[in-house]
């Protein structure tokens, strides 16, 4: 394998000798914990890794520190070339060392970050890299409170990058060292400026020339001129006419090429981006290109029960496309930035996105989120931004949140998300902040958005009291750019005999989230009061600090097998391509009580509701809910819904049955087509 990429390498370098490589480093490295004391027994692994590989062992997270070593042969023919690494994700704290010399020390799990190790190689021989990792809370780096699984282990791709003397600089925030600036949008003119970060060894100036590619590959803005390098980032304007814009409809993208070389081409970058508006209303919304768009969100964490927190491409096509078969045209990257790729397919997609830095608090009473310490804001203000500086060129992502359901008690937060306040701003005019609060006070007026976490109904009082919140919110805080979020756990396993069953601890049935999000959505969904609605979460994820090992607040099992009940809830209502039909608790076919009454999800017309051989009639309880009155029924009972061409069917145990025939076929109803 060594000499395998011996000779790539020189190949690489014989046939580009000026040019930008880069080369993936995810083979060949060998893993073992600190706590083995020694490398004698290392494992063979590939990147991306991590040591936790089970999201669903329950208290089990192992919270330690791994070594990662690997030997890369570096040509001597690059002696006159800079290396640098780049990591696009390491769980939490990474450091690296080359040839036994510090290369560098990165604290953040979800952004990339770049080293420069030219000054640490040695030409013309192999070299040897560790990369120490560790998944350990620390008190000075975010996060400090979550219940979200940090798996530890580098959990992203790395890579090689070779360079010329003077180069586009990978080094600043992790980022491509290249950063678009729209300041003029509109379908007749896009305005702006390209940012543009160089590096260089011994050279005062070089020549770079600027190219802007349209959707269609005709090229529309280029310039070329000679620059300065000395240290300080370039600012290039640029004007396109008649621009594509992007929308959720039309999600044109464009390339911006930087490159570097007078007679020929000595470093190259190229990123894609889009040119959009943003603003948002009290009274209008948020608006895309001065078209008002209803937000319908859901969190999306980061792992599943196969791939644990090494999500694939192939994982990430797979989840978005749930959350378009939902209907949502909104996603949050919860607690953290997700990897580069899902942004990418947001973008194509035309998917809105909002990136949470990890100051974030979870609901447990021992843990401290905010510490007021120049070493946790100093942390938490690089992670913003890298965060910024990486996703900054995604025209899908339309907002930079900075908090989430942070308490402000003791030492106060709010002089420090003012500050990352204002540091966002001044990296990106162009979007607004938001946060989501649970919390009353001064703290929930800094961002540019906020999105209002309600539990009324859940935690304590009646789903009834949304709609006297709500009321209060729009008496005496309309003036806000509000959003709202909400959800709660629900276990497909967990079932009774009766709807009524008397509490259990850790108890946690489906049907309680079912009920409560058709209440929320009776009372919230399409509310002109608030530009967007969020939904805790599309997937179920992995916890070690809750029962089970899970989150259970999901529409949809960490497997990805199951929807539930309330999935089909909000694809009724979000759904405009596709009509859903959906029987409600269905999973509840063993009932001792003999009067029932039944409920289904709509957007295909009134169902025809039929309980054994009886049609009973359904009527709307809200959007795109129904439900019939309670009749009277017991024994095996065959119950089917259908509405426009669409059917669902169960079959039910109810009252004193002694020999339930669980495994009747289900009915089939001649035309018609079942939906989930």
């Amino acid at each position: 394998m060594k000499r395998y990429m011996l000779l790539l390498l020189l190949a690489a370098a014989s046939s580009m000798a000026a040019a930008r490589e880069v080369i993936p480093l995810n083979e060949g490295w060998r893993f073992f914990f600190k706590s083995e004391n020694t490398s004698d027994n290392a494992r063979h692994v590939t990147l991306p890794h991590t040591w936790d590989t089970d999201p669903l062992a329950e208290g089990s997270l192992l919270e330690t520190t791994g070594n990662y070593q690997n030997d890369i042969y570096i040509p001597v023919e690059w002696a006159s070339r800079r290396l640098f690494v780049r990591f696009y994700g390491v769980q939490t704290v990474a450091d690296l060392f080359v040839n036994g010399s510090h290369a560098g020390t990165h604290c953040g799990a979800g952004t990339a970050f770049t080293f420069e190790i030219t000054d640490k190689v040695r030409f013309g021989t192999d070299n040897a890299l560790r990369m120490v990792v560790s998944n350990s809370y620390r008190n000075d780096v975010l996060p400090t409170s979550t219940d979200m699984n940090l798996y530890g282990g580098i959990f992203r791709p790395a890579e090689l990058i070779v360079t010329d003397r003077t180069a586009v600089s990978p080094l600043y925030f992790g980022s491509e060292g290249v950063l678009v600036h729209p300041t003029v949008v509109n379908g007749d003119r896009t305005e702006g400026q390209v940012e543009v970060h160089l590096t260089s060894k011994g050279e005062s100036s070089c020549t770079l020339t600027l190219g802007i590619t349209a959707p269609d590959g005709e090229s529309v803005f280029s310039k070329r001129q000679r620059v300065r390098l000395d240290g300080k980032p370039l600012f290039i304007p640029f004007a396109i006419e008649h621009p594509a814009l992007w929308s959720p409809d039309s999600p044109s993208l464009y390339t911006v090429s930087v490159s570097l070389g007078e007679e020929q081409t000595t470093d190259s970058v190229a990123v894609r981006t889009g040119f959009r508006s943003i603003a948002v209303t009290p009274s209008g919304g948020l608006a895309i290109n001065g078209v008002r768009t209803p937000v319908h969100g859901v969190d999306l964490y980061h792992d599943n029960t196969v791939a644990g927190g090494l999500l694939t491409r192939q994982d990430c096509d797979a989840d978005l496309a749930r959350l378009l078969d939902l209907g949502a045209n909104a996603l949050r990257s919860a607690v953290m930035p997700h990897a580069g790729y899902l942004y990418d397919r947001c973008d194509e997609l035309g998917l809105l996105v909002w990136i949470d830095l990890p100051l974030h608090r979870a609901p447990f009473l021992g843990d401290v989120a905010y510490y007021a310490t120049p070493q946790f804001e100093q942390n938490g203000r690089q992670q913003l931004q890298e965060i910024i500086a990486q996703h900054m060129n995604h025209p899908s992502v339309v907002m930079w949140g900075l908090f989430s359901r942070l308490w402000n008690r003791g030492d106060s937060a709010v002089p420090y998300v003012r500050r990352l306040h204002d540091t966002a701003r001044a990296m990106d005019p162009s979007r607004p902040t938001v946060a989501c609060s649970d919390q009353d006070g001064e703290i929930n007026f800094i961002t540019d958005l906020i999105v209002w976490r309600q539990t009324v109904g859940w935690e304590r009082g009646s789903t009834d009291d949304v709609k006297v919140w709500r009321d209060l919110l729009q008496k005496n805080w309309s003036h806000l750019r509000s959003g709202v979020a909400y959800g709660g756990s629900g276990f497909i396993g967990h079932r009774s005999y009766t709807a009524h069953a008397a509490p259990r601890e850790n108890w946690m049935p489906e049907e309680n989230q079912t009920r409560f999000h058709e209440e929320y959505a009776r009372n919230l969904q399409n509310d002109s009061l608030f530009w967007g609605t969020w939904i805790a979460t599309l997937f179920d994820y992995g916890s070690a600090r809750r029962p089970y090992g899970i989150n259970g607040e999901g529409l949809v099992t960490i497997d990805r097998r199951t929807c539930k009940d309330a999935y089909y809830l909000y694809r009724a209502m979000w759904n405009r391509r596709e009509p859903t039909l959906h029987l409600v608790d269905k999973r509840r076919r063993l009932r001792d009580q003999t009067r029932q009454a039944f409920r289904a999800y709509s957007s295909a017309g009134v169902p025809t509701l039929l309980v054994g051989q009886d049609t009973v009639a359904m009527k709307e309880y809200a959007p795109c809910q129904y439900r019939s009155d309670s009749v009277s029924v017991t024994g095996i009972v065959p119950v089917r819904i259908y509405a426009g061409g669409l059917a669902d069917s169960v079959t039910l145990r109810i009252g004193n049955v002694l020999k339930p025939r669980w495994m009747q076929a289900p009915l089939q109803i001649k035309g018609l087509q079942k939906t989930n």
